[in-house]
């Protein structure tokens, strides 16, 4: 072989080796990476080729599934009362993909995930067609159907927790969106995505995770579990040293309450029944803001938290001035909140000083029903100690016997609540938000907590607080769970 041609002959086998090494690293190394990605078609088609499995609440599936025709996807996603339980599942479309629950648990649901191998194997063999596992909840369909009912056509978002457990029995948000108009892949659904997402009252943000708020006074049971954990305050019946008027720290702006209300020197139980800033402003600062950042970030703020889907941190200002941690302990300035995070505080109380970790998937099971994975309650920290967790219990029960929360009573139950009204915009020139957090307690502890947030634009302004807006529908959630245990 002459030279020239030996050169060609090398080439031209380096060229083959250099194609079997593509080759070998596309079907072995990248295999898994393509196979998975969003833009292979054939991912898509196949998770569209058999039915999905169910999102399961109180033994009853909450979702289904259709034919489609004139469509490369066999079947597509339907949600049974899906503007209720979207909060919940969140939404699975062909055109604009998954997101919460049923972004999360899409293995399962699809039967692709490696635990259902078996499962497939054994389907294959007998030639049964794949199917989808399940993912059931913890929710508790009536909570759920008295919350989001209560809310009606209001803004706002209603989460209900066990607090024993953290079990999450309700989780509301309106208004709300149908899931199932978007969840094929036509002009249709995409028509209906174009328009939610254009909708100025944001349909599809979840209130109860995604939206924070200022608590407003519901906040002050965080300062006075900080004063109570950090000795300000020993007896809850004996006077504070709390003057009236009360002037911010290095300011000479005196902090105001609302109305004339009994607050000088108030007892911290009168402080908490009448809600006075000046009292829970003055206690803030004596707690000092590293101590009151501290004790929030006890109760979950600060950071996010996952159900598992994930929740909004709530905010708790590490670095704001004196007047700031006075204006921020009741709940104003910088204090921002989700209704997740207020009923976390509120489950914890109930449950003398330990709070449960949030989550809402009791378990995941195979196609055949066989659990693959069962969810265990989890200690996520103790914020205050049990006897200063019952004296708070002592305290909130005083504001719905005989305070701002009496429309929360339930008759034969025990009911402790707080009201907040919160205010908002620039100098307090919207419309005011609307906040109740309560727990039931019967001889058996406390089976439910409950946070309500209200945004009622349509309401008149001296008609919005949380005594008369929320504290009737976390009543209503609270009967809810009680009448089915």
């Amino acid at each position: 072989m002459n030279k020239p041609l030996r050169r060609v002959a090398i080439f031209c086998g380096l060229l083959v080796l250099a194609l079997l090494v593509r080759v070998n690293w596309v079907q072995f190394v990248q295999a898994e990476e393509l196979s998975t990605d969003a833009n292979n078609r054939r991912v898509a088609i196949a998770r569209y080729a058999q039915e999905r499995g169910d999102i399961i609440v109180d033994g009853k599936a909450v979702t289904g599934h259709s034919e489609t025709s004139g469509s490369d996807f066999k079947f597509k996603r339907t949600y049974k009362n899906g503007p209720m339980w979207a909060p919940v599942t969140g939404r699975a479309s062909q055109a604009f993909g998954a997101n919460q629950l049923e972004e999360i648990y899409d293995g399962i649901l699809t039967g692709d995930d490696d635990r259902l191998f078996f499962n497939r194997t054994i389907d294959m063999i007998t030639g049964k067609e794949k199917k989808g596992g399940q993912v059931v909840t913890t929710l508790n369909a009536k909570a759920q159907k008295a919350a989001f009912e209560g809310l009606g056509d209001k803004k706002g978002a209603v989460v209900a927790l066990d607090p024993k457990t953290g079990a999450i029995l309700a989780l509301a948000s309106t208004p709300s969106y149908n899931p199932s108009s978007f969840a094929g892949n036509s002009d249709k659904d995409t028509d209906a995505w174009v328009k939610l997402n254009k909708d100025e009252d944001k349909p599809m943000v979840n209130r109860a995770l995604r939206e924070t708020y200022p608590p407003g006074s519901t906040f002050k049971v965080v300062t006075a579990a900080a004063a109570l954990e950090n000795g300000k305050v020993t007896d809850i019946d004996a006077e504070t040293d709390s003057p009236l008027p009360w002037q911010l720290p290095l300011s000479t702006k005196n902090l105001e309450n609302e109305g004339n209300i009994p607050c000088e020197n108030a007892t911290l139980r009168q402080a908490l029944r009448f809600s006075c800033n000046t009292v829970f402003g003055k206690l803030g600062d004596d707690v000092g803001r590293d101590k009151m950042v501290e004790q929030a970030e006890k109760f979950g703020f600060n950071e996010e938290v996952f159900t598992p889907v994930r929740a909004d941190k709530s905010v708790y200002d590490d670095k704001m001035d004196r007047p700031g941690n006075a204006l921020s302990s009741i709940g104003q300035f910088n204090t921002a909140t989700t209704p997740l995070q207020m009923a976390m505080v509120t489950s914890a109380i109930a449950n003398d000083g330990k709070l449960m970790k949030p989550y809402m998937v009791d378990q995941l099971r195979a196609p055949n029903l066989n659990v693959i994975e069962q969810h265990k309650p989890e200690e996520m920290s103790r914020p205050l100690s049990g006897e200063n967790a019952q004296k708070l219990q002592d305290m909130m029960e005083t504001v719905v016997k005989e305070g701002t929360g009496t429309k929360a009573q339930i008759p034969g139950v025990t009911v402790g609540g707080k009201t907040g009204t919160a205010q908002h915009g620039v100098d307090n020139s919207e419309k005011p938000y609307a906040w109740f957090i309560s727990y039931a307690k019967t001889d058996n502890g406390s089976p439910v907590a409950v946070a309500t947030v209200v945004e009622d634009g349509s309401a008149n302004r001296d008609d919005i607080s949380g005594g008369g807006l929320a504290a009737p529908i976390a009543k209503d959630v609270m009967e809810a769970v009680l009448n089915g245990k």
